[in-house]
């Protein structure tokens, strides 16, 4: 069977290594959100791009035996992975679909969540405006970007700058720029959705690998993998053998750790007067 091409194809390779290499960093961000969320019993939930469930999981929870919880990604592999994973949740289900334009009627939810997902979307306003139809008024919308990130982390990223075509640049990179970079152009993306309420929290975030071999295999195993596709296999030794002398720059005795400012922009569907 063909392997799925673009961003699809590239979270199906790592789904049986995302979030699983012992490096903390999907799950602390999803946390975060869903403190901000607030999800309460019986409410209807959709976490788009749900990945290995770090959000999908405790939102369901969070909604009890009488809500529902529906998580979708684009990658097929992903999805059978956290669906099994989840099986213990009789209220979650877990579906192959689209981010940009997800199938769901009108106000099926009270909730929509969507972490590291909308910087990856061809039209991120579009697609927030669909998310925004798909909650019930007075429901809320929440999701993660990245803000400000240190420069252990920008040094990581610029050994792979002169391989990245355009449009494969990592979000932390291509975020510099347009709505990602500040606060206020994720809030502005949000207003433009229709969305009230609209509110920015921060928190630091950090990534800590054990060594240099640790920190390569967390580059592999999430959406960085495809700054490690876009490196010519004849400059794979030469990449490799740079993360590993910057790795051993930045060791020290607690591991190295990679920091990293998470924004959660959040906002309400309003009520029709």
């Amino acid at each position: 069977m063909p392997q799925p091409q673009g961003a699809g194809g590239v979270f199906d390779r790592v789904a049986d290594t995302y979030d699983a290499v012992g490096v903390p960093w999907f799950t602390p961000i999803a946390a975060g959100l869903v403190e901000q969320l607030a999800v309460q019993p019986g409410e209807r939930v959709l976490d788009i791009g749900c990945g290995r469930g770090a959000a999908l999981r405790p939102l369901a929870e969070a909604t009890g035996p009488h809500g529902r919880a529906v998580g979708i990604d684009l990658a097929p592999r992903m999805v059978e992975l956290t669906a099994r994973d989840l099986a213990d949740l009789a209220q979650v289900e877990v579906l192959v679909g689209d981010a940009q334009a997800p199938a769901f009627p009108p106000a099926s939810f009270e909730v929509v969540s969507a972490s590291l997902v909308l910087f990856f979307l061809p039209d991120p306003a579009a697609a927030l405006a669909a998310w925004t139809a798909l909650v019930a008024p007075g429901g809320r919308v929440g999701v993660t970007t990245f803000g400000a990130q240190d420069e252990r982390w920008r040094a990581l990223d610029e050994v792979f700058l002169p391989y990245l075509p355009p449009a494969l640049l990592d979000a932390r990179t291509s975020g510099r720029t347009g709505p990602f970079a500040t606060d206020a152009g994720m809030e502005g993306l949000f207003a433009g959705a229709g969305l009230t309420q609209i509110r920015t929290v921060t928190r630091a975030v950090h990534a800590v690998a054990r060594d240099a071999e640790h920190l390569l295999a967390f580059t592999r195993s999430h959406g960085q993998r495809a700054m490690w596709d876009a490196v010519p296999p004849e400059a794979h030794d030469d990449v490799r053998a740079q993360v590993v002398s910057l790795a051993d720059r930045l060791a020290t005795d607690g591991g190295i750790a990679l920091g990293q400012e998470v924004r959660y922009t959040l906002g309400v569907r309003p009520v029709a007067s």
